[in-house]
C-alpha cells in the first residue's frame, strides 16, 4: 500500500514539472513555416471549393520551388544597383548636356548682336560717306551763277584780241593761250565731253591741286562728280559733290552740285536725302539758280516724289 502512494507521489510531482512547459509551449508563437503551411493549407480548402474539378493552371497555382532563392535576390539587387548607377549618369549627362546648350545659346545670342551692331555701324559710316547735306543753309554771302549762253570775264579788264570767253555750260568756246589754268581745265573738260572719264578725272584733279583757288576750280569738282557719276559711281560721285558744295558754297558750280548730289543719292536708293539736296539748293540760292537748273531741278523733285 505504501509504494502505491509512493509511485502516485512520483506521477503526480512529474504532472506539475510538464505543466509549465506545455503552456510555455502554447503561449510560443508560431514560426514563418508553421504560418506559411497554415496559410497554404487554407488556399488549397479554397481552390477544391473554388476549383472542384482539379487544380487550377500553373500561372494560377502553387510551385513547389520557394518564391525566391539567395541567389536571385542577389542578382536582383545587382541589377537595381546597376539601373541606379545608369539613371545617376543619364541624369549627369542630362545637366551637362543642359549647361552647354545654355552656353551655346547665349554664345549665339551674343555674336548676333555684334553682328548686328557691326551691321549697324557699317551702313551707319555708308550714310555719313554718301554725306547727308547740312540741315541749316550755310548763311554766307552768294554768288549768281551767269545765264545760259552769257560768259563771265575772267578778269574786270576787256579781253584782248586773240584770247576767248567759256559758256555757262563749263565748257570752253576756244583755248585762251594767255590762262595756263584755264588751259588745264579745257584739257579735263573736254575728256570728259569725249567719254574719256578716267583720264578725265585724272585732269582735272591735276588741276585743282595747281589751281585751287582758279575760278575754275569749282567747274572742275563739280564735273568731277559728274565723271564718277557717269562712270556708274554714285558713292564716290555723291561724296566729290557734296565736298565742292561744303568747301566752296560760293563757287559757281556750287548749285549744280548739289543737284547731281540728289541725283547720286537717287542712284543710290536714298530719295529723302536726295530730296534733302535739292531742298538744300532751293534753301541756299533760291532764285539765283539758273533757268535750266531750276527746271531740272523741279523735274527731279517731281520724280522723286519730294514735298
Amino acid at each position: 500500500m505504501k509504494s502505491r502512494v509512493k509511485y502516485a507521489t512520483v506521477a503526480l510531482g512529474a504532472m506539475f514539472s510538464l505543466l509549465p512547459a506545455a503552456a510555455s509551449a502554447q503561449r510560443q508563437p508560431p514560426s514563418p513555416e508553421q504560418r506559411i503551411e497554415r496559410l497554404e493549407r487554407q488556399i488549397q480548402q479554397m481552390q477544391r471549393q473554388v476549383f472542384p474539378r482539379g487544380r487550377p493552371a500553373d500561372t494560377a497555382g502553387f510551385s513547389d520551388e520557394p518564391a525566391a532563392t539567395q541567389s536571385s535576390v542577389a542578382s536582383l539587387d545587382q541589377r537595381l544597383d546597376a539601373l541606379e548607377r545608369q539613371m545617376t549618369d543619364i541624369l549627369r549627362m542630362s545637366e551637362e548636356n543642359g549647361n552647354q546648350l545654355r552656353t551655346l545659346t547665349s554664345d549665339l545670342q551674343r555674336a548676333r548682336e555684334e553682328q548686328q551692331q557691326r551691321i549697324n555701324a557699317l551702313e551707319q559710316r555708308i550714310a555719313d560717306a554718301a554725306a547727308t547735306v547740312p540741315a541749316q543753309p550755310i548763311a554766307e554771302p552768294q554768288v549768281s551763277a551767269p545765264k545760259p549762253g552769257s560768259a563771265k570775264p575772267a578778269a574786270t579788264k576787256p579781253a584782248p584780241s586773240g584770247t576767248s570767253t567759256t559758256a555757262a555750260t563749263g565748257g570752253p568756246v576756244v583755248g585762251a593761250a594767255v590762262d595756263a589754268g584755264e588751259d588745264a581745265y579745257t584739257e579735263g573738260f573736254k575728256l570728259w565731253e569725249a567719254g574719256q572719264y578716267d583720264q578725265a578725272i585724272n585732269s582735272l584733279r591735276a588741276f585743282t591741286a595747281a589751281y585751287p583757288k582758279h575760278r575754275r576750280a569749282s567747274y572742275a569738282n563739280n564735273l568731277i562728280g559728274r565723271a564718277l557719276l557717269d562712270k556708274g559711281q554714285p558713292r564716290a560721285a555723291a561724296e566729290a559733290l557734296l565736298a565742292n558744295y561744303r568747301n566752296n558754297p560760293k563757287g559757281e558750280r556750287a548749285a549744280d552740285s548739289l543737284y547731281y548730289l540728289g541725283q547720286a543719292l537717287g542712284q543710290l536708293g536714298q530719295p529723302a536725302q536726295a530730296c534733302k539736296a535739292y531742298q538744300e539748293l532751293d534753301a541756299v540760292y533760291g532764285a539765283k539758280v539758273r533757268a535750266d537748273l531750276r527746271k531740272q531741278v523741279d523735274q527731279a523733285k517731281a520724280s522723286t516724289n519730294c514735298s
